[in-house]
């Protein structure tokens, strides 16, 4: 089963790049496998999944050491500060961070393991209480503002979309999204850039590929349902 959604879901991202004029080479899948057991996670790895994403630090750790040391991992879920020294220097990319003291300490434990950390910030930009992330309009200011820090490399932007039935609800959001890392980019500030859009999960990647998504974060189109009773419904795939 997850070979064949895996397969699904690559081809439907090419043929999202199709419609849209993009290299399909320009987008990466991410198989979101937070809650589902290793033995899961090696299946798609032997599909050939090789970014995988997951929401708390904890699990992420755990999974780590027993699975092949060529996976890129990416923290897509909200981070706690006291949780970062963690993850930073074993992962790809942290897709979650919405404040500057959480940037502040990803700097900090950076330079204790002399690395550059990868980092996006988080823009809720449909305004959900229920979700973090900082507003479209806040947002430039805390790249600046982000961008002085040592160890840290802003690479672009991240949201999570409302949860809804018709993917074409969101697609205003992604269009914003995208807008708002071309207004920063147009900036030309030092330590920044803005290559890096992820947006997009399992009912509503195949729009955000059409609007210029980058990453893609899919879960429940890899690896099928969760068990919500036992691990709440996240924000994030």
């Amino acid at each position: 089963m997850i070979r064949e959604n895996l397969r699904q879901t690559e081809q439907r991202i090419r043929e999202a790049c199709e419609r849209s004029g993009r290299d399909p080479g320009e987008v990466t899948l991410i198989a979101v496998s937070k809650t589902h057991p290793v033995a899961m996670l090696e299946e798609a790895y032997e599909a050939g999944a090789r970014h995988f994403g997951e929401n708390k630090v904890q699990e992420m750790t755990e999974k780590m050491p027993r699975l092949p040391g060529d996976i890129k991992w990416h923290m897509i879920g909200h981070l706690q500060r006291n949780k970062v020294k963690y993850i930073v220097g074993r992962t790809e990319l942290i897709h979650s961070v919405d404040s500057l003291r959480l940037a502040e300490e990803i700097s900090r434990e950076a330079l204790k393991e002399g690395i550059a950390a990868d980092i996006l910030v988080e823009v809720n930009v449909a305004e959900e209480e229920s979700k973090f992330g900082v507003s479209v309009r806040e947002a430039p200011a805390l790249v600046e503002a982000m961008s002085k820090l040592p160890g840290i490399r802003v690479k672009g932007l991240m949201t999570i979309a409302p949860f809804t039935e018709d993917p074409e609800e969101n697609r205003p959001y992604f269009r914003k999204l995208k807008q708002l890392s071309v207004d920063i980019a147009t900036k030309n500030i030092d330590n920044v850039s803005m290559n890096v859009l992820s947006m997009g999960m399992t009912g509503d990647y195949v729009t955000a590929v059409e609007e210029g998504a980058t990453y893609v974060r899919v879960g429940t189109g890899i690896f099928g349902e969760r068990d919500y009773t036992a691990a709440g419904r996240s924000t994030e795939e």
